[in-house]
C-alpha cells in the first residue's frame, strides 16, 4: 500500500495487484487493491487495481498487459507479493515449500519475464525504455532465517534473479535492483506483534512508509545508474 501511494504521489499511474486474500489464504469479496486505489484517486492521482495471482504465468501477462492498456505503457515494476508458512526444516511439508517458493520466487519471476518481454519488443522497435524493476528479498535471503527455511531460500533466489536480470534487461534500457526491508506488514505483525509495536513516540522504525521513498527513487529517473 504505502509503496503505491508513494508511487502515486510522486505523479505515477498505478495498477495495484493484489490477490484478495485474507493471511489464511481465504477469498475475500473485494480486497486491499480496491481499498489502495481508493486512497490514491481520492488524492487527485490515477490508480485501477488487479487481482491477478503474479505466480501464475498467464495472469501475470495479464497484470503487465492491463498497464500497457490502460495507460499506454510500462515504465516500473515492482515486485513485492510474498507470504509466510514458517516451520523448522524438519516440520516442513512439501506443500508448504512449494506454496512459500511459488508465491515469492515464481511471484518474481513470472511478471518481470512478461514485462521483459514488453521492454524488449520496445527496445527492438527503436523505443528504447527507460525502465526499472525494484524486488523485494529480505535479511532471510541474505543471512538465512531459523524457521524460515521455505522463505530464505526464495528470498536469497530473488537476490541471484535481480542480479541476473539487471546484466539482461540492461541493453534493453532497464534497471533492476532488489530491497531487503524490515517493516510492519500484515505478513509480519503476527510473528513480530511485539518487537513491531507502534511506539508511544519518536521515529517507528517498522513503519512501511519509511521503505517507499526509497523505491520510488529507484523507480525514478535518478537512479539510472544504479543496477543489480
Amino acid at each position: 500500500r504505502e509503496h503505491a501511494l508513494e508511487l502515486a504521489r510522486q505523479g505515477a499511474k498505478v495498477v495495484v495487484n493484489d490477490l484478495g486474500t485474507t493471511l489464511n489464504g481465504v477469498q475475500e469479496a473485494s480486497g486491499p487493491a480496491h481499498d489502495v486505489v481508493a486512497l490514491i484517486r481520492a488524492e487527485g492521482g490515477e490508480a485501477v487495481a488487479n487481482g491477478a495471482d503474479v505466480a501464475d504465468f498467464e495472469q501475470a501477462a495479464g497484470l503487465v498487459r492491463q498497464a500497457i492498456d490502460t495507460f499506454g505503457r510500462l515504465d516500473v515494476l515492482v515486485n513485492n507479493a510474498g507470504f509466510v508458512r514458517d516451520r523448522m526444516l524438519v516440520n516442513t511439508s512439501e506443500e508448504e515449500w512449494d506454496a512459500v517458493i511459488r508465491v515469492h520466487l515464481k511471484g518474481h519471476f513470472a511478471p518481470l519475464r512478461h514485462a521483459a518481454e514488453y521492454w524488449r519488443g520496445e527496445a527492438k522497435a527503436g523505443r528504447t525504455p527507460d525502465a526499472r524493476v525494484i524486488n523485494t528479498s529480505s535479511g532471510a535471503g541474505l543471512q538465512g532465517s531459523v524457521g524460515q527455511a521455505s522463505y530464505s531460500a526464495a528470498k536469497a533466489g530473488i537476490a541471484g534473479l535481480t542480479l541476473v536480470a539487471a546484466h539482461e534487461l540492461g541493453r534493453y534500457g532497464v534497471t533492476v535492483n532488489a530491497i531487503a526491508p524490515s517493516a510492519r506488514t500484515r505478513m509480519t505483525e503476527g510473528a513480530f506483534a511485539e518487537a513491531m509495536a507502534v511506539p508511544e513516540s519518536g521515529f517507528d522504525a517498522m513503519n512501511p512508509a519509511n521503505i517507499s521513498p526509497v523505491v520510488a527513487w529507484l523507480a525514478s529517473g535518478s537512479s539510472a545508474a544504479v543496477t543489480g
